[in-house]
C-alpha cells in the first residue's frame, strides 16, 4: 500500500515538473501591430522597430480589451502581446486599443 502511495506521488511530481518546463518553454514579446492579412500578423517591437510576422492560426487564442476577438478585429497601432511555443507556433495573441 505504501508503495503504492509512493508510486503515485512520484508520478504526480513528475507531471509537475514537466508541465512547468513545457510552460516555461514558451517565450512572449509585446510590441505593435503594423498589418493584419491573409492569417498573419506583422507587428513591430515596443520601439516601433524590428518588423516580423508571425502566421496565426484558426486555433489561436486572440483577445482584444480582454474580449474574445478574431485577427481581423485587430488594427494598425494596437499594443500586443504575443505567446508562442518552443515550437515557434503562435498560441496566443492580446491585444489592447488604445483608447481615444
Amino acid at each position: 500500500m505504501l508503495k503504492s502511495i509512493l508510486l503515485g506521488l512520484c508520478a504526480m511530481f513528475a507531471v509537475a515538473v514537466l508541465a512547468q518546463t513545457t510552460k516555461a518553454a514558451d517565450k512572449t514579446h509585446e510590441g505593435f501591430v503594423v498589418s493584419v492579412a491573409d492569417g498573419k500578423l506583422t507587428m513591430a517591437d515596443k520601439d516601433g522597430k524590428n518588423e516580423h510576422t508571425h502566421e496565426i492560426a484558426a486555433a489561436t487564442k486572440i483577445t482584444l480589451d480582454g474580449k474574445a476577438a478574431k485577427l481581423a478585429d485587430l488594427k494598425k497601432g494596437d499594443s500586443l502581446k504575443v505567446t508562442a511555443g518552443a515550437d515557434g507556433k503562435v498560441s496566443a495573441v492580446e491585444a489592447t486599443r488604445a483608447k481615444k
